[in-house]
């Protein structure tokens, strides 16, 4: 029998916290001495109850201080945490070749973000930008019982071997990407998800590949409505 975990699959389950909190701000967590995953904690959670998770993904060559500031303000103003992982390679390993170190390494970070804070299963979102939209697509869609919703920026493809659940999808994509031309990524990917079922929230916008911020500020809301 196959592994789960070569078709994306996270053995990963919401758990009651046995460490404590950590302080606002930027967090690295120790999965690796290099690439490794930052927590952001904003001031002035609620002690008593559930706290949204909004994990980015960046884009190929990138980092997790790249995309963190796109995401922090929010963060700060709506008091939910975000996980910025590191691809273990220069992109993510479903671009380079299948699911592997990548996903090992999200289901540790999400397992010590449960430790220390009890995370609200209905606002945990894997997004990302690029490639790292790609992979939010893919390892989202595939588990959607985990996952609440799926947020592509300028995303490329999706690779779904199986479908859990029901996230709900945004996807947001520049009229003239010059990377990722908009019919074969953005309005293929939209379009196919909504063949399938799915709850999707689609946006053009007049720009190239970028993450472009009042798009972002979109995506936040339909995180968090």
């Amino acid at each position: 029998m196959f592994d789960p975990s070569l078709f994306g699959r996270l053995s990963f389950t919401h758990a009651e916290p046995t460490q404590g909190r950590l302080p606002p701000g930027r967090h690295h967590l120790g999965l690796a001495d290099e690439r490794d995953a930052v927590l952001f904690v904003p001031p002035g959670l609620d002690d008593d109850a559930p706290v949204a998770l909004f994990v980015m993904f960046h884009g190929a060559g990138g980092f997790p201080e790249k995309v963190l500031p796109f995401i922090e303000e929010h963060a700060q103003q709506h008091k939910f945490l975000v996980l910025a992982p590191h691809s273990t390679y220069p992109t993510w390993d479903i671009v380079i070749g299948g699911n592997g170190p990548d996903l090992e390494r999200l289901r540790e970070a999400l397992m010590q973000v449960s430790s220390r804070y009890r995370i609200d299963p209905g606002r945990l979102a894997f997004a990302g930008f690029s490639d790292g939209a790609s992979y939010a697509l893919s390892i989202g869609v595939t588990n959607g019982d985990i996952v609440s919703h799926v947020i592509a920026f300028s995303g490329g493809f999706m690779s779904i071997f199986m479908q859990e659940g029901a996230p709900k999808v945004f996807i947001a994509h520049g009229l003239v990407d010059e990377q990722l031309p908009i019919e074969t990524s953005g309005r293929a990917n939209a379009t196919r998800l909504r063949s399938a079922g799915y709850d999707v929230q689609y946006i053009e916008f007049n720009g190239l590949h970028v993450v472009h911020p009042p798009i972002v500020s979109m995506a936040i809301e339909f995180f968090l409505k």
